[in-house]
Parts: C-alpha cells; sequence; structure tokens
C-alpha cells in the first residue's frame, strides 16, 4: 500500500462529503515532528478560503465523515486547521510483517503498466565523454532503475550524436594521414586518444579552408550514402561506442549497445517531416528556412520578434529539432511509449517546449502521450563556474572516475591498512563510483551544484560512502549474533517510539518510489533513505537488539533491521549504487 496515497485518496472523500468544492485535495505532508503526528493533512486551509468559512470548523466536519480507524490512532485538530494523523503501532506491525516476506518491498506492480522511453547520455560521438555527460547519463539511470522497478516497461534510448559535420572533419583528417602512413600505424596511435585525434581535426578545420572545404565534400558523400565514407563513418562511431561502453561499465549505468539509436536512424525520415507539416499546414517560409510558428512564442524574442522552430535551414540542411520530431513519431507509433522522458541539461527547456508543441499540432504525438523534459543544472567547481580543469580544458569522465576511485581508495587504506590492498581496490571502486553519483543523485536536478571531493566521500551526511557504511553497520548485527538472516522470523511487535518512528519510516518507501517515478526526481530517494537511516540509528541506540529483554523483542527488532538493510540496499540499487557487506 502507498500510504500516503490512501491518506489523501480518503481525506479527499471525506473534504468532498463535508461539503468542500470539488477538486480539493487532501494537501499531505509527513510530519518532522513525530510527536504531533507522522502526517499532516492541509487541505482544509484552502478550501475552507473557498467556502468561505472556519478551517478548524471544516476539519471537525471532515473528521465527521473520516474513518482511519484501521491505519491511524484518533485525529487531532492542530493549529488553525491542520489535521495530524499518528499511524497506528498494530497497522505498522502488520504491514512490516507482510513486507518482511515480498520482495519487492511492499511497492506494487500499477495496474496498466506503462510503456515510458527514457531519453539519457546521448553524447556526441567522434570525441570522448566528458563530465558534462554525468548529469544526463546517472540520472536517466537512475529513473530506468525506478520505473523498471515499480513494473513498467522501460524502453532505453542513447540518442547519440553521430552525423553531421563533425565526421566529415574526421573522415578528410584520417584520409590525410593514410596518404602520408598507407599502412595506417599513425592513424591507430592517434585514435588511441580520441579526444585529441579530434582536437587534431578541430584545428585543421579550422586553419585551413581547402580542408575545410574537403571536410564539408566528405559530409556530403556521407549523406548521399558514399559507400568508402560510410565505411569510414561506422570505424569512427565504433571507436566512439567503444569509448561509451567503457565509461558506461565504470559507472555501473544499464545502457547498452543495442540503446543506442542516434541521429542518423532518422536520417531518412527528416524530408518526410519537412513534408508532413507542410501537408498540416503549418510550415512558414521565413528568410530561406522552413519553420513552424507556435502562438505562444509569436512576440517572445528580441525585439518582439517571434521566435520559431527552425526544421530546415536556408541551404536545406535539418535540425536538431527535425530529428526530435522524427524521434517522437518513431517512439509513438514504433516503440509504442505512452510517456516519453528527456533527460537534458536545463538550457534545452525552450526547444522541447517548441518541440512538443509542433508534435502534438502536426499530430505526431497523440493526446494521451505524456511528453516530459526532464532539466538539470550545471555540475560547478569551487569557483561556482562550469567543472574544469586548472587549464581550463573539459574533464575526460574517465579521468573524473579515475580520481574518485584513487582518493577513495587513499580513505580506505588509511582506515583499514590491514585489509589485502585487492580488496581495498575493489572497496574502492564501489565507494568512489558510487560517491560521485550519489553526490548529484542527491541534489534537486533543476540546481547548478558544486562537485566537492571531501564532500562526497565524507562518512557524515547525506553521502553514498555513510549510506553504504549505514547498511553494513546494520549488516554486522546479523555476524555479532552469529547467525543466518533467515533466523529473522516472527512477528514485529512495536513498543518504542523509536521503533514506530522506523517502522513508519520503513512503510513509507512505496510512496517515496512513486513519487520518484511521477516527478522524475531521484533526490527525494536519497533525503528518504539518508532519514532512514538517521532513523535505525535511533533506534539502534535506544533499543538493545542483541540484548533486548524477551526473546520476541528480540526478534521483532531483528527484523527490523534485517528490513532496514534491505530497503537501503534496495534504495541504492534504484539509484545504481552497490552496497559493501563489511567496511
Amino acid at each position: 500500500m502507498n500510504l500516503k496515497g490512501e491518506l489523501e485518496t480518503r481525506i479527499s472523500e471525506a473534504l468532498a462529503e463535508a461539503g468542500a468544492p470539488p477538486g480539493s485535495g487532501a494537501l499531505i505532508a509527513r510530519s518532522n515532528k513525530p510527536q504531533f503526528g507522522h502526517y499532516q493533512a492541509n487541505g482544509c486551509m484552502a478550501a475552507a478560503k473557498a467556502l468561505k468559512i472556519n478551517p478548524r470548523e471544516l476539519a471537525r466536519k471532515v473528521l465527521d465523515n473520516l474513518d482511519l480507524s484501521d491505519i491511524a490512532e484518533p485525529l487531532e485538530i492542530a493549529g488553525p486547521g491542520f489535521i495530524n494523523i499518528r499511524i497506528s503501532r498494530q497497522w505498522l506491525a502488520q504491514r512490516l510483517t507482510e513486507v518482511e516476506s515480498d520482495p519487492k518491498l511492499g511497492i506494487a506492480t500499477p495496474e496498466t503498466p506503462q510503456t515510458v522511453v527514457v531519453d539519457y547520455s546521448a553524447p556526441n560521438l567522434a570525441k570522448e565523454m566528458h563530465v558534462g555527460h554525468l548529469r544526463s547519463t546517472i540520472i536517466g539511470d537512475a529513473l530506468v532503475r525506478v520505473l523498471d522497478f515499480i513494473g513498467h516497461k522501460v524502453i532505453r534510448q542513447n540518442h547519440v550524436g553521430d552525423w553531421g559535420t563533425q565526421f566529415g572533419m574526421l573522415i578528410a583528417y584520417m584520409k590525410d594521414l593514410l596518404q602520408d602512413d598507407p599502412e595506417g600505424f599513425q592513424a591507430e596511435a592517434e585514435l588511441g586518444d580520441l579526444e585529441e585525434f579530434y582536437r587534431k581535426a578541430k584545428q585543421r578545420f579550422d586553419a585551413d579552408e581547402a580542408f575545410a572545404d574537403t571536410a564539408r565534400e566528405e559530409v556530403v558523400r556521407l549523406q548521399s550514402g558514399d559507400p568508402a565514407t560510410l565505411d569510414a563513418w561506422r570505424g569512427f562511431r565504433e571507436i566512439s561506442l567503444r569509448h561509451c561502453s567503457d565509461v558506461y561499465r565504470r559507472l555501473g549505468v544499464l545502457l547498452e549497445d543495442g540503446d543506442v539509436y542516434g541521429e542518423s536512424e532518422f536520417n531518412d525520415d527528416l524530408s518526410n517531416v519537412v513534408e508532413d507539416l507542410r501537408a498540416a499546414g503549418i510550415l512558414e517560409e521565413s528568410r530561406g528556412a522552413q519553420c513552424v510558428f507556435l502562438d505562444e512564442f509569436r512576440g517572445k524574442g528580441e525585439d518582439d520578434a517571434d521566435v520559431p522552430l527552425i526544421v530546415q535551414k536556408s541551404d536545406g540542411g535539418y535540425l536538431y529539432a527535425t530529428t526530435d520530431l522524427a524521434g517522437i513519431r518513431y517512439r509513438q507509433d514504433q516503440l509504442r511509449a505512452d510517456r516519453i522522458l528527456y533527460v537534458t541539461d536545463s538550457r534545452q527547456g525552450m526547444h522541447f517546449t517548441q518541440v512538443f508543441g509542433v508534435a502534438r499540432l502536426a499530430g505526431f504525438a497523440r493526446g494521451e502521450l505524456m511528453l516530459e523534459h526532464v532539466p538539470f543544472g550545471m555540475m560547478l567547481g569551487k569557483d561556482h563556474r562550469p567543472f574544469k580543469t586548472r587549464t581550463g580544458g573539459t574533464i575526460k569522465l574517465t579521468d573524473l572516475l579515475t580520481e574518485a576511485e584513487q582518493r577513495a581508495f587513499d580513505l580506505v587504506s588509511g582506515k583499514t591498512p590491514d585489509v589485502d590492498e585487492a580488496r581495498r581496490r575493489e572497496i574502492a571502486a564501489i565507494v568512489g563510483i558510487g560517491a560521485v553519483k550519489y553526490a548529484d543523485l542527491s541534489q534537486n536536478r533543476g540546481s547548478d551544484y558544486v562537485f566537492s571531493w571531501d564532500k562526497m566521500l565524507s562518512l557524515d551526511g547525506n553521502t553514498a560512502p555513510y549510506m553504504q557504511y549505514a547498511y553494513a553497520r546494520v549488516k554486522s548485527i546479523f555476524r555479532k549474533a552469529d547467525m543466518d538472516e533467515s533466523q529473522a522470523v516472527g512477528e514485529i511487535v512495536l513498543t518504542e517510539a523509536a521503533e514506530t518512528n522506523l517502522a513508519v519510516k520503513l512503510a513509507q518507501l512505496p510512496e517515496t518510489i512513486q513519487a520518484v517515478a511521477v516527478e522524475c526526481l531521484p533526490n527525494l530517494l536519497c533525503s528518504y533513505l539518508f532519514e532512514l537511516a538517521g532513523a535505525f540509528m535511533t533506534f539502534y541506540e535506544a533499543c538493545p537488539v542483541l540484548k533486548a529483554d524477551a526473546p520476541a523483542a528480540r526478534t521483532s527488532r531483528l527484523m527490523l533491521c534485517l528490513l532496514t538493510a534491505r530497503t537501503i540496499k534496495t534504495g541504492l540499487g534504484m539509484l545504481g549504487i552497490d552496497t559493501l557487506e563489511q567496511m
């Protein structure tokens, strides 16, 4: 059961019975002060204002029409009209006893699962991934894992940039190298560092007009399907994707080669997109370019100019908008998507607003298809500027991960120098990569955040090492007891406040996961796990486990420990972060 959802449903019904206007919501919030209640219903405030009556009077009418006796203790009206809800210990104990044997920890599969397409990572090929690709990759991966865990059909789409001018430039540079070195030794050596190869080709392109013309000619050959040029393009694409796969493996994300569906896949459909927009009567020519003008963007540019969505340039070339429109149609018609998520940085907000608007206007997206931009802010350095090297260059993502593992290794070696080095390296990889991912995912994705090695590797605060340590600490209880976890079987009994508060937090996992899935905010799960770890620490200090007064209390508390460990492991798993049995 989604506890918060159940409370919202029942209180909304009671509000309606009390005469509240249609659509009045229960506005259920978790309480940070359990002594006043675990949840608080605030919906009477707005509804009372609409009815022009005292909120406390409306709250009393709501209680007259509300029966939560199977879930909560007697309800209380507080303040100007809030309703405090304290979940009953009996219900909690019964609920957690049921969840204990459920591999999904009480998270129910929806009656009508959706097909959800998640477009994420999407690096431009021909050069290596850099830190700018980190957020899209790990936020998208977390959403994929959460949606899949709930029971939706999730289709991963890595919409890589694998077409266009940069490939003409690289192919021309490669041919120059092979002309001087037919055996290809120099070319092979330079391709060992794809980033450097791209940099040299770009320098040539910018400095040598004749070379630039040759590169553009290669683009024409590529677009016309010249076999030799296509072979060279496939070679670069394969090398680039190999680099990406290595990064995905190290990051522990789910993207695979079969998830790649790049710009090149839509190339043959782009002219159809333009013609279909023309047939729909919404295409206009502006300064030689083919555009669609949405009413909401009329007069929104500089000097009150209209802001169009350009789908074909004056020279006949296509743009990202054209490809994205083709992609929406493909994902709706071929993949049968019910919902499409685009995980990109917030600077693309207007682009997607226009693309979604045009897709609906043109009939490329049916009305019930959910199109959602999932924007995120920037990763900043200590100077609060985009995160770069000391010399101002872009940081390769693989270099960032290597440094994370080394810093974690130094940390682990300092705390456990007697552990075998191979084991320390293994722990460091899990801790270091987990720290980088959690530091990002724990932020509200809409905000910029400052990257800090010290903060993300700290064993204190809302960090991956803290959560991994919390998990290991729970597991250590069973080692101290010298018992197998399967022996922790019995009935959960809640007598102490710390037990009850931990039980409430454990029961809140389904509503948390549902909120993450709906709002696409992984930080909600991070906050939940951090609060759960805190509730467990309070419980562990207040309630003896192995030295409990009675065997029944010992069993009950061991079951709470086991549920806490499973919940932390499951939650971190949905964030793509591994746990350790010992730290």
